[in-house]
């Protein structure tokens, strides 16, 4: 058995200049900026503690927003997405990019909210 649910809303930016990019989406979200980023490729909208993970992330493909799925058990859910119809496009670091029946692209990541364990569903493997 392992855990899964959606985890983050990630907008992709192609220009590269996640300053700007930081200052729109906060604005328009009514989120805060991250303080002290650990990659210059990502920046967290933080918002409050029970909402969706908001990330913005430089990318060198067109902009477009994709969703995150995070699991306790990578491999299994992967496995468990490409039974519904989903197709593996690629690894990257410890996640992996599946693409939809639907062509739509989202990834699966170890988990990210601290509130996983109590609020994620049980899939059987």
């Amino acid at each position: 058995m392992h855990k899964s649910r959606l985890a983050c809303l990630v907008i992709d930016c192609k220009d590269g200049d996640l300053e700007r990019h930081e200052t729109f989406w906060t604005s328009a979200l009514g989120r805060n900026r991250e303080e002290g980023a650990k990659d210059p490729k990502y920046r967290d909208l933080i918002g409050p503690a029970g909402e969706m993970r908001v990330l913005l992330q430089s990318v060198e493909h067109e902009p477009r927003v994709h969703i995150d799925i995070e699991t306790d058990n990578v491999p299994a859910e992967v496995a468990r997405l490409k039974k519904l119809g989903a197709v593996e496009a690629g690894a990257c670091k410890t996640w992996v990019v599946m693409q939809a029946p639907s062509g739509h692209r989202f990834c699966v990541v170890n988990p990210q909210r601290p509130d996983f364990e109590e609020n994620a569903n049980v899939w059987p493997d």
